[in-house]
């Protein structure tokens, strides 16, 4: 074979399996999101958050899952956390608050993006990772898996499994609606279709369980979904009315059927637009 020809050959099992990119400069900010092919980590210049203090109905999560960040964030022992339970009730809003609000006293604190296809490529991620001397919540947001889906098996080394095991620097932060990350009818039919049944849910339910702290989110009240409101408009400075306030809220949340705080932001955000109000 010609020396042209593996040239060629070298050239396309480059373009095939590019070399893993280099680990960024870590101080340029304080977030970053894993991409794969090829493999880099590009900084968040601003990342998409509210206060922690503008998260109601959500106060033992809260205080739970930030004693657990600044343990990590001081260098001590710490969980990793899956926040299950009801959608729209702000799961990925309070580990983004939290990490906001740890990184002010503990800038060595970063938070790692994966989205959920990416994460066949997580041990990659967690080579650039692995001895830093920064610290990483790695985020998995909206955290589910279905039929025939192997990715979950991915995650599992980055829990407790594997050799090598989870870096010390790093801690896993998802959220899903799912307790146990896969829908009901899934777990029951693999109960009803398989030779030993509970060997054949214990492999998939068992990727829950390797989270050290379970925080669960449930639908809230009227009371704390006015609460939302007036917390943004007091934060934002929209003047409204408690009685104009409480007749639009409740208005805009019997038009969407729901009420959740991610339903209390929508509707805070219209009536900032009206009142003509820009959120800083």
């Amino acid at each position: 074979m010609s020396k042209k020809s593996l040239q060629r050959i070298a050239a396309a099992l480059e373009r095939m399996s590019p070399a893993p990119g280099d680990a960024p400069e870590f101080n340029a900010a304080s977030a970053f999101v894993w991409h794969a092919d090829p493999d880099r980590l590009e900084p968040v210049a601003r990342v998409n958050r509210v206060s922690v203090d503008l998260l109601v109905g959500v106060d033992r999560s809260r205080d739970t899952l930030m004693a657990n960040t600044v343990q990590f964030a001081a260098g001590l022992p710490a969980n990793n956390a899956l926040l299950w339970g009801a959608r729209g009730m702000g799961k990925s809003s309070l580990v983004k608050a939290i990490h906001g609000a740890v990184n002010a006293d503990h800038p060595g604190l970063k938070i790692v993006e994966v989205q959920r296809e990416d994460l066949p490529t997580i041990g990659r991620c967690l080579n650039l990772l692995r001895g830093a001397s920064e610290r990483f919540i790695m985020f998995c947001d909206d955290l589910s898996f279905g039929h025939d889906d192997a990715h979950y098996k991915s995650l599992k080394a980055v829990l407790d499994g594997g050799i090598e095991g989870r870096p010390e620097n790093v801690v896993l932060y998802a959220t899903s609606n799912r307790r146990h990350l896969m829908p009901r009818d899934m777990i029951e039919n693999e109960r009803s279709s398989a030779i030993s049944p509970s060997e054949a849910v214990e492999e998939k339910v068992s990727l829950s369980d390797r989270f050290g702290l379970w925080l669960g989110f449930h639908p809230c009240d009227q009371d704390e979904y006015l609460a939302m409101i007036r917390g943004y408009c007091d934060a934002y400075g929209v003047a409204i009315d408690d009685a104009t306030l409480r007749a639009e809220a409740i208005e805009w949340q019997a038009t969407r059927g729901s009420r959740s705080g991610r339903v209390a932001w929508q509707y805070f955000i219209d009536l900032a637009g009206r009142r003509g109000v820009t959120l800083a």
